[in-house]
């Protein structure tokens, strides 16, 4: 017996939590898959305690998603139990971990958005959301650290490192404009003072993302297309796979508790 997939009532406030939840989810889950491969003890702990800080943000979110939602649901269903069109995490998340330097590009492009973003939401007006923005942005502020001072390690470091983590960049680039965007239900939200606007983050962003990059003597691509698709839950071959992994014991074992 295989578990069913839930209804989710997205209304703008469930949806939007919902896509913040999922990120944070998918990155984690991504995080994690490095225990135990890390090119370094220190290194395994230190991916392994920012995937906690992802999933502990996620179950806040779900949790409160639910609460708002009011039709039974939990941080587990909405975690376990949605197929993968309804996930509407960001497409860069869910890319593939690849090499050191493609994860800690990765994680460079979502923390300098994410601390930015945990930092704006502090002042929501929906007190559950500020309050969750308050704990997460001590977070993100250690993830951005982390990141940028890998990058800047690997990019100024060998012929090799340098290579592979220019590589990284210019792979990555394209999905780090979906951060930025935003549709008519959130536009609502952001009129109405519980969600910030994700377009005034960019220029504060491109100037971190740039200040690590010449650090790291790594070159930004100049290309502005971007892909799109993740928040309206198109995505990516890559989140199928890591789903199927992600739900496994929930879809194989329904209701079962530990």
């Amino acid at each position: 017996m295989t578990a069913p997939s839930i209804i989710v009532s997205e209304t703008p406030l469930v949806l939007y939590t919902l896509r913040r939840a999922d990120d944070a989810l998918i990155l984690g889950h991504r995080l994690s898959e490095w225990c135990g491969h890390a090119p370094m003890l220190e290194e395994d702990m230190a991916l392994s305690n920012m995937a906690l800080d992802l999933i502990g943000q996620a179950r806040e979110l779900y949790g409160y998603a639910a609460k708002v939602e009011g039709r039974g649901n939990d941080e587990d269903k909405l975690a376990y139990l949605r197929d993968v069109r309804q996930y509407r995490n960001l497409l860069l998340v869910e890319r593939p971990n690849g090499d050191f330097a493609h994860t800690m590009v990765r994680q460079l492009f979502y923390a300098a958005f994410a601390d930015l973003y945990w930092r704006g939401m502090m002042g929501s007006t929906d007190a559950t959301l500020a309050a969750i923005a308050a704990k997460s942005e001590k977070e993100s502020a250690y993830h951005l650290r982390h990141a940028s001072e890998w990058v800047i390690r690997l990019g100024d470091g060998t012929d090799e490192s340098h290579a592979r983590a220019q590589v990284a960049v210019d792979d990555l680039w394209a999905y780090t404009g979906e951060m930025f965007g935003a549709d008519d239900a959130e536009r609502g939200l952001i009129d109405a003072g519980v969600a910030i606007d994700p377009t005034m983050l960019l220029p504060e962003w491109l100037s971190i993302v740039s200040h690590v990059a010449r650090e790291a003597t790594l070159t930004l691509p100049e290309n502005d297309w971007m892909q799109q698709g993740g928040r309206d839950g198109r995505h990516s071959e890559h989140l199928g796979h890591l789903l199927s992994e992600l739900q496994y014991m929930q879809r194989s074992f329904p209701g079962a508790t530990w």
